[in-house]
């Protein structure tokens, strides 16, 4: 199946796949983006993404049969995917860690807009508002897809939804959870109108997030560690929640405070 192998980091498609990976602006233009690793690849193609060129490392033995059987279980065509062999001098060049199995991935991008957000009645959802760290949001993807939240929206977002250290910390759940970006007030509007409770992780005229009911549809709300949440988050809750801080600091990264809080609406959800 595989068309062509590559021996030089000087190839045009290798060139491209580098471009992708550290340009978010050329990944906006060209509507594409790069997959490292096998496991991220399945959960990728699994939502019914188009893998456009598919990249295999000669010496790891990877053939990515599998996964390109996953794309046409999904509708995908076999015969628009171009897969190319990498020379281990090459794959070591364009891949970011050694244990990714061999494969990555050239893929189209999908739009993730809030009016393609389709939720069921009383929905958890995780909003981040200005989020900078593309770890941080993925790691906070990772929590919402172990507690089977509905969506994540990242408002007026800082990094790009498919920045690679993105996909790599979020070990693929950037797939796996609904993901949109949107501005903070049209969020607003939508919760407002889908009658979804705000909750807002805040310090100040809080209440203890395990006192606060969260059964019923709710959007827990965080900011940045460095400056918080805006005004228009704070004046649009319903509620204001705080995790209780025994110790002498006064936070908690944004992805620790995301899973206790998921967490505790689970735990309610299942008493």
């Amino acid at each position: 199946m595989n068309d062509l192998i590559i021996t030089s980091a000087k190839n045009p498609k290798i060139k491209y796949l580098l471009e992708l990976q550290q340009k978010s602006s050329e990944r906006r233009k060209s509507g594409l983006f790069v997959v490292e690793g096998r496991r991220e690849l399945e959960h990728c193609v699994s939502a019914g993404y188009m893998v456009e060129s598919l990249f295999v490392s000669e010496e790891l033995k990877a053939d990515g049969s599998d996964i390109l059987a996953i794309q046409a279980s999904n509708g995908g065509a076999l015969n628009r995917t171009s897969v190319y062999t990498l020379s281990a001098s090459v794959y070591e060049k364009v891949a970011y860690r050694g244990s990714t199995e061999g494969v990555i991935a050239i893929v189209k991008a999908k739009s993730h807009r809030l009016e393609d957000l389709h939720l069921k009645e009383n929905p958890l959802i995780v909003v981040l508002e200005s989020v900078e760290k593309p770890g941080n949001l993925g790691a906070v993807l990772r929590s919402a897809d172990a507690a089977q939240a509905d969506a994540v929206i990242v408002c007026d977002p800082l990094t790009d939804l498919y920045n690679p250290n993105l996909i790599r910390s979020s070990i693929g759940a950037i797939f796996t959870v609904p993901t949109v970006a949107c501005t903070s007030e049209d969020c607003i509007a939508f919760f407002k109108k889908h009658d979804v409770q705000i909750l807002t992780a805040q310090l100040q005229d809080s209440c203890l997030y395990y006192d606060t009911p969260m059964t019923q549809g709710t959007a827990i709300v965080m900011g940045t560690e460095s400056t918080g949440l805006t005004d228009q988050w704070r004046k649009a809750a319903t509620a204001h929640i705080r995790i209780p801080m025994l110790g002498r600091l006064d936070s908690l990264n944004v992805s620790v405070s995301a899973a206790i809080l998921l967490f505790e609406a689970v735990r309610q959800r299942q008493s």
